[in-house]
């Protein structure tokens, strides 16, 4: 697999594992009376883990998140300097994109 293919394969673990890690924070939160105004918010009925594994999901969840980004950094810096610089380059990419 080429670079460019396993830099995006990258981006779709990394928002794989962001949207899990929203998803299940989202879930196991505890209510939260947002104001004195509201009533007070009726318990999580759905509890089953105990409260020390739900303590200790977001660091896990964030760990994998970190992990993945900088295999994302790794695989950016593997990429090919070029030696023509940035105004060749520029140049490059507006020529590609004329030819579409």
């Amino acid at each position: 697999m080429d670079i460019i293919s396993q830099l995006q394969e990258q981006v779709n673990s990394i928002a794989n594992i962001a949207f899990n890690t929203f998803g299940t924070l989202q879930r196991d939160a505890p209510p939260v009376q947002l104001s004195p105004n509201y009533p007070e918010p009726p318990a999580n009925a759905n509890v089953v883990e105990d409260a020390a594994n739900i303590a200790e999901q977001p660091k896990v969840l964030s760990a994998e998140l970190v992990k993945a980004a900088k295999q994302f950094d790794a695989l950016v810096a593997a990429l090919p300097l070029t030696e023509d610089g940035e105004e060749a380059q520029l140049q490059k990419i507006s020529e590609l994109q004329g030819s579409y």
